[in-house]
């Protein structure tokens, strides 16, 4: 199989650091299964990247189809070298304005798929294979408002980390970035203004970040570095954390601004 093309499946395909990390792997010759939910949406992306990119339409909230995932791929391609669990959801704001349902969404998408696409993928991964969870900095400190998001990323972030020391011969990694410059925040006046406060990233910029763990693994990295940083200072001292907030957050609410009339002008393009 040496002459085979390595084959990743990468959730969360069709957009955002997804689909730029499918772009990234398909130029580097990556065999790459692109899993989302809008079929027309994902074969449109796969017919754009071409040779190298297959469609998988799949909700990774389906967990008894997800958990089938691997199998299929081996059955289909002969092999399995990579697992990126990059699809997530969030509903933003306190906890009591989302119903039941909605919270434990997050915790079904964010936690319970990738535990168990990266399980269902154990069996089949080569020595040197690689699990990538994208996680967050939300996942490294509690943040009002981001509650069920941070905690599925942190336990997204634990469950990785169990996982790298029971594989050392895999390559396994969660990558947390901060804001990132996507759809993915849905309408901007939801989002708490203390997510602006760290610098932004592109997808790109992360999706890069996730391609070179394939490579130099890392157990746990931050995007931007020193936001990982700071997010351990306030999760190790909750009372800095809540004295340093109301500068963190006028912060972000200026960068917000700024953020805010950016994607206007784009929108008026």
């Amino acid at each position: 199989m040496s002459g085979e093309k390595k084959v990743v499946i990468v959730t969360g395909a069709s957009s955002g650091i997804g689909l730029s990390l499918s772009e990234q792997l398909v130029g580097r010759g990556y065999r790459v299964v692109m899993v989302a939910r809008t079929r027309a949406t994902l074969e449109a992306e796969v017919a754009r990247l071409g040779e190298g990119a297959v469609a998988w339409p799949l909700d990774v909230g389906d967990l008894v189809a997800l958990a089938l995932l691997p199998e299929q791929v081996v059955a289909r391609f002969g092999r399995l070298d990579a697992v990126v669990n990059n699809a997530g959801v969030n509903h933003r704001g306190p906890a009591m304005r989302q119903t039941p349902a909605a919270l434990a969404q997050i915790i079904h998408v964010n936690l319970s798929a990738p535990v168990v696409l990266s399980r269902a993928a154990l069996p089949f991964l080569p020595e040197g294979g690689a699990i990538i969870q994208v996680g967050s900095l939300a996942g490294m400190v509690p943040v009002p408002e981001q509650g069920t998001y941070g905690a599925s990323k942190a336990g997204l972030r634990a469950f990785t980390s169990s996982i790298a020391e029971e594989h050392p011969k895999l390559h396994v990694s969660t990558v947390n970035p901060g804001p990132v410059d996507t759809g993915f925040f849905g309408e901007l006046e939801q989002v708490p203004d203390i997510v602006f406060s760290q610098p932004m990233s592109t997808p790109d910029a992360v999706a890069a970040r996730v391609l070179r763990c394939f490579d130099e693994p890392s157990a746990d990295i931050a995007i931007p570095g020193a936001s990982g940083w700071l997010c351990t200072l306030g999760y190790l001292w909750p009372w800095l954390f809540r004295t340093l907030r109301p500068t963190v957050t006028a912060r972000g609410a200026a960068a917000k601004q700024r953020y805010a009339a950016i994607v206007a002008a784009r929108s008026a393009r």
